[in-house]
């Protein structure tokens, strides 16, 4: 068989679901591909433009930004079930209430939670919040007030992105992602090129970028492809938004434990060590984050695909593809592995020695990297036919002991940074097992009680 006679195969054969999924994948390979590359480069060039210091304050201002982005309470995973499952069914009256009723609510809820943080904020000591002087402190404010802006923008407007997936196509969320990657670049390289050392301007050139990209799509997508569920006030409808709340509030309890589990790190690190031991931390999470990104390339056409292919009880496809996502799993573990091999001479080149990265922080990024990748499989089927209760449960328990774990192995153990990435391994063994196991008893119909909930 000649060779584009096999790719032109590869892509056309098959089940429509996986042909789509095969597409999806290949398209946001190049996409996040060119977004890694992106994201690379702009580790030196802010690292460079600020210092270690700043740039810890900016990473942990990010991920405090970033925690914020859970305040949907869970709609956005509940409309991407939902507006599947209407798909899936050709209701496109059911979508159209579906998209109407979560922009309302979200807006609202984004509202509220703006007007409470420009109360709260002139009240809140920036100094003792991120340990560091009263002098940079005092450039904070302006700073956040900005990125807390734009993210409220931001907040609203990526439910765009949350239509791409539920329609199976995260290929053009990732389009649209990367573009906003690409603008900062291009921003952040020109104002390196003005000033220097600007906490306000980088939270301009990464702020503004992600929301102007947001508004074209919707603009766009709203006007031409999804004009038939464009949303309007009409079409609020509060019924159905109990259909999503219900789905929403168990994804919101699964989303706040995770958000402990993963974004506390940088505020560990920074009460515990200081800001200036959050940049190599970032560096090496950065760094083993790659294959967490590729696996994520793969994963994500598949929660929806899943969602489609469990209301039309066809198992036998599900039992298939996650036969191929841990085959795909095992070659990601071999990557991870050479990645920590040549770990110290990727850092070398990447950033010189403007940072030194302990072996034992990427040796547990790798084993993060490993874990993560795993759960993330069974994540993905189990969030896609909505059966989150017990990896909601051992989630919160995972949660409870996250902090604690990791403030003793930092802080008690000696272990600085590296202990904060050892607790979290710890805190997602629980996920490894139990998330697997549901899989299989679902999948088997054998799953009962809290196994099927």
């Amino acid at each position: 068989m000649k060779f584009k006679e096999f790719i032109f195969n590869f892509f056309t054969k098959g089940h429509v679901r996986t042909v789509k999924a095969k597409k999806n994948i290949f398209i946001s390979f190049l996409l996040k591909g060119l977004s890694i590359l992106v994201s690379f480069l702009l580790v030196p060039l802010t690292l460079e433009y600020l210092n270690p210091t700043k740039y810890g304050i900016w990473l942990t201002l990010s991920s405090i930004v970033g925690w914020l982005s859970f305040f949907d309470v869970g709609l956005g995973n509940g409309l991407r079930n939902k507006l599947t499952e209407a798909f899936a069914i050709k209701d496109f009256k059911l979508a159209k209430s579906y998209v109407s009723t979560t922009y309302a609510i979200i807006a609202i809820i984004m509202i509220v939670v703006y007007v409470l943080f420009l109360i709260i904020m002139p009240n809140l000591n920036w100094g003792s919040i991120f340990n560091i002087s009263e002098e940079i402190a005092s450039e904070l404010n302006t700073v956040i007030i900005i990125v807390f802006t734009f993210f409220a923008l931001r907040f609203i407007l990526k439910i765009i992105g949350v239509i791409f997936i539920a329609d199976q196509t995260p290929a053009i969320n990732n389009f649209f992602e990367f573009i906003g990657s690409l603008l900062s670049l291009i921003s952040i390289f020109i104002i390196t090129k003005f000033s220097k050392g600007s906490l306000l301007y980088i939270s301009i050139a990464y702020s503004i970028t992600p929301v102007f990209t947001l508004i074209i799509a919707s603009l766009y997508f709203f006007k031409f492809k999804y004009r038939s569920i464009r949303p309007s006030f009409r079409t609020i409808d509060l019924n159905n938004f109990k259909d999503l709340a219900g789905l929403g509030v168990n994804f919101f309890v699964l989303q706040i434990a995770v958000l402990i589990i993963f974004s506390s790190d940088n505020m560990i690190i920074t009460q515990i060590l200081g800001p200036k031991e959050v940049t190599p931390y970032n560096i090496a999470f950065k760094y083993f984050s790659v294959p967490i990104m590729i696996c994520s390339i793969i994963i994500t056409p598949f929660w929806s695909a899943f969602t489609d292919a469990y209301a039309k009880n066809d198992l036998l496809w599900v039992k298939k593809s996650m036969k191929r996502l841990i085959q795909i799993w095992f070659l990601v573990v071999i990557m991870i592995i050479v990645l920590f091999l040549l770990s110290g001479y990727f850092y070398n080149f990447w950033i010189g020695d403007k940072v030194e990265i302990p072996l034992i922080l990427s040796l547990f990024m790798a084993l993060f990297a490993i874990i993560s990748t795993w759960n993330n499989i069974f994540a993905s089927f189990l969030n896609g036919v909505s059966k989150i209760k017990l990896q909601m449960y051992s989630s919160i328990i995972a949660m409870s002991i996250n902090i604690p774990l990791s403030i003793f192995f930092a802080k008690n153990l000696q272990l600085g940074s590296a202990g904060v990435i050892i607790g979290t391994c710890v805190t997602l063994t629980l996920g490894a097992v139990l998330g697997p196991l549901q899989a299989y008893l679902i999948l088997e119909k054998r799953a009962n009680g809290i196994w099927n909930k």
